[in-house]
C-alpha cells in the first residue's frame, strides 16, 4: 500500500479535530464540526448567520478617511440602528442623511433611528429618509412640526416610542459607557411608567402598540424608574474640525448629542467642515478622542436654521408686543414671572411664554439661563448680523451666548437638571391641579408632539423649584388650573407656583392644597372663583401681582 494516501488522511483528520476544539473558534463552527465527525471536514458555510462580507468592516490600521459620504455608508445594512446626532436641525449629519438616502429604499430600509427629533418636513435632517420609507422605527423626545412624519404615524406606517430628553441622552451616554441600566426620577407617575404611551397605531388610527413599563424602585424615600441603556449599530454627526486621527470638535451647541452617540455605536462615521492633519488640534481643545471614531467624511451639504428668531426693539424697550388683549395678558405674565429670578439663579425657561420672562428681569440682576440642549449662560435672540446656525435654545431658535457662557452634550445639561443644580424652571401648561400635578406636552387625539425635557425638568422639585407661567382659561375657555389633570402628566407633584394673567396660586404640595396669594389689577377673588376648576383657599392679605 502506498503510504502517502494514509499519511494525508491521518494529517487531514488531525487537523480537523484540532480545529474543532479550539476554544476561539465561534459556537456554530464547533458545532459544524461535530455535527459532521464522519467526515472531519468543517462545514465553513455554517459559520455565520449573514455573510462576514456585508458587515461594516472597521479597520484599525486604514486610513480613516473615505473620499465621500457614499462611499462610508455602503455597507451600511438594512436592519441596523442607527444613532443620528444633532438638535432640531442644529449639528444634524445632513451630509451623511443624504448619502443614506441616495441609497434608496430597496437597498437600506428597515431601519431604527434614534433621534431627538426627526427633521423638518422639505427642510433637512431625518425627514428625508422618514419620506423615503427606509425608516420603520423612530426613538425620539420630540416629534417637532413635523406634519408629514405625525401623520404616518397616526396612520400606523412608522413605530415611534417616546422618550424623555434627558432620559434619552442617559441612555445613549450609559450605551457608551458598557452600563446596562439605571434609574431616574424622571417620568415616575406618568404614562411612561406604566408603558402606556401609543407607540403605533393602525391604518385606523387604533392604537395597536404601547411602550414597555418601566421597573420601579425606591431610594431614601423616593420612587426612581429603571431605564435601559440605548446603543447602536451606526452613529451619524457632523463636527466642526476633525484630525485624520479622528479626534473632534463640535461648535457650541452643535455637540448636544454627538459625543455620546459617537461612544454608544460599533461604528461612528464623522462628516467634517474642515478636516487637519494629526497635531493640528490642541489636545486641550478636543471633545471627543479619536478611539470613538471610525470614518470620516467631508461635510457637503450647507447648515440649515430651523426657526431663525430676530432680537425687536420693542422686547428692548420692555413694553408689551400689540396692543390687543394676548398680548397684554402674556406681558403681565411673563413680568410676574420674572420676580421668581433671584440674583445669581441657574434657570431654565421653557418655550414660549417662559422665555418672556428674561426680557424683565431688572438691570444689575445676573440672572444664568440654562437651556437645555447644552447652553449655560444663554443670551437674547440675535440681531441679523449675528444669527449663528450653531447657536440655538431649545426651542430651536436663533440665540446668542452672553459673556461668561459655556455649553456641553445633552447628558451634562440633564446631570445639572435632574442633579438639582437648577434653581427654579419655569415651564408652560395645558392643565396643573391644586395639588402640583402638571401637564404639558399632549392632548390626545390632537397633540401628540412629546415630551422634550419636561419631564426631566420637573423630575427634582425639591432642589429646583418648578413655576408654571400660563394664561388661566384655555382657548375653548376651559379652566386651565383644575382639581386634577384629566390629561396625561408630565410630572406628578411637582408645580410650587403657578403665574396666571388672572393671579398667583402658592402649591402645598405635600398636602395638595391650593393658595391664592395674588390678583391682577382689576381682578377680584369672586373672579378667580369663577374661572377655576380648582378648590384654593385665600390668604389674609392678597396681594396686587404687579406692585411688588
Amino acid at each position: 500500500m502506498d503510504p502517502l494516501p494514509t499519511a494525508s488522511r491521518l494529517l487531514v483528520t488531525a487537523l480537523s479535530l484540532r480545529i474543532c476544539t479550539r476554544r476561539a473558534l465561534p459556537m456554530r463552527f464547533r458545532a459544524s464540526c461535530i455535527l459532521d465527525k464522519q467526515l472531519r471536514t468543517p462545514q465553513q458555510k455554517r459559520l455565520y448567520s449573514q455573510p462576514v462580507s456585508r458587515q461594516p468592516v472597521i479597520d484599525r490600521s486604514a486610513s480613516k478617511l473615505f473620499k465621500s459620504a457614499d462611499d462610508a455608508v455602503a455597507d451600511i445594512l438594512s436592519g441596523s440602528t442607527i444613532l443620528s446626532a444633532g438638535f432640531g436641525l442644529c449639528g444634524v449629519a445632513e451630509t451623511l442623511i443624504h448619502a443614506i438616502k441616495s441609497r434608496g429604499s430597496e437597498s437600506l430600509h428597515s431601519l431604527t433611528v434614534v433621534s431627538n427629533n426627526a427633521g423638518i418636513e422639505g427642510a433637512g435632517g431625518l425627514a428625508l429618509i422618514t419620506k423615503s420609507g427606509q425608516v420603520t422605527k423612530l426613538i425620539l423626545s420630540f416629534l417637532g412640526n413635523n406634519k408629514a412624519l405625525e401623520k404616518k404615524y397616526l396612520t400606523g406606517h412608522i413605530t415611534i416610542e417616546l422618550c424623555p430628553q434627558g432620559t434619552l441622552a442617559e441612555r445613549i451616554r450609559a450605551g457608551g459607557a458598557g452600563i446596562p441600566a439605571f434609574y431616574t426620577p424622571t417620568a415616575v407617575n406618568t404614562l411612561l411608567q406604566d408603558g402606556k404611551i401609543p407607540a403605533q397605531f393602525d391604518s385606523k388610527g387604533n392604537v395597536i402598540g404601547y411602550g414597555t413599563p418601566r421597573e420601579v424602585r425606591e431610594f431614601n424615600g423616593r420612587k426612581y424608574l429603571m431605564e435601559t441603556a440605548l446603543t447602536g449599530d451606526v452613529a451619524i454627526l457632523r463636527a466642526w474640525k476633525v484630525d485624520e486621527a479622528g479626534n473632534c470638535i463640535f461648535r457650541y451647541t452643535t455637540k448636544a448629542f454627538g459625543p455620546i452617540m459617537a461612544k454608544a455605536a460599533r461604528l461612528t462615521i464623522v462628516e467634517a467642515e474642515e478636516i487637519v492633519p494629526i497635531g493640528a488640534l490642541n489636545p486641550n481643545d478636543v471633545h471627543l478622542p479619536g478611539i470613538f471614531v471610525d470614518r470620516i467624511v467631508p461635510a457637503t451639504a450647507p447648515k440649515h436654521i430651523e426657526i431663525k428668531r430676530l432680537r425687536r426693539p420693542s422686547l428692548e424697550s420692555g413694553k408689551p408686543l400689540g396692543q390687543n388683549d394676548a398680548a397684554a395678558r402674556r406681558y403681565r405674565i411673563a413680568k410676574r414671572a420674572a420676580k421668581e429670578l433671584k440674583h445669581g439663579y441657574y434657570v431654565n425657561l421653557g418655550v414660549g411664554l417662559p422665555t418672556s420672562a428674561a426680557d424683565h428681569v431688572p438691570e444689575g440682576t445676573q440672572v444664568w439661563l440654562q437651556s437645555e440642549n447644552g447652553i449655560l449662560g444663554m443670551g437674547p435672540h440675535p440681531t441679523e448680523e449675528e444669527v449663528d446656525p450653531d447657536i440655538i435654545n431649545a426651542g430651536k431658535e436663533t440665540v446668542t451666548l452672553l459673556p461668561g457662557a459655556s455649553t456641553f452634550d445633552s447628558a451634562e445639561s440633564f446631570s445639572m437638571i435632574r442633579g438639582g443644580h437648577v434653581d427654579v424652571s419655569i415651564l408652560g401648561a395645558l392643565q396643573v391641579s391644586a395639588s402640583g400635578d402638571l401637564a404639558n406636552y399632549m392632548i390626545p387625539g390632537k397633540v401628540f408632539k412629546g415630551m422634550g425635557g419636561a419631564m426631566d425638568l420637573v423630575g427634582n422639585p425639591d432642589a429646583t423649584k418648578v413655576v408654571v407661567a400660563t394664561e388661566h382659561v384655555a382657548k375653548d375657555g376651559s379652566s386651565k388650573i383644575v382639581q386634577k389633570c384629566a390629561l396625561p402628566l408630565t410630572g406628578a407633584k411637582c408645580v410650587s407656583t403657578i403665574i396666571t394673567d388672572m393671579c398667583v396660586f402658592e402649591v402645598d404640595r405635600k398636602k395638595g392644597e391650593l393658595w391664592l396669594t395674588e390678583v391682577a389689577e382689576g381682578v377680584s377673588v369672586e373672579d378667580v372663583r369663577t374661572k377655576t376648576d380648582a378648590d384654593f383657599k385665600v390668604v389674609e392679605n392678597v396681594r396686587n401681582m404687579e406692585e411688588w
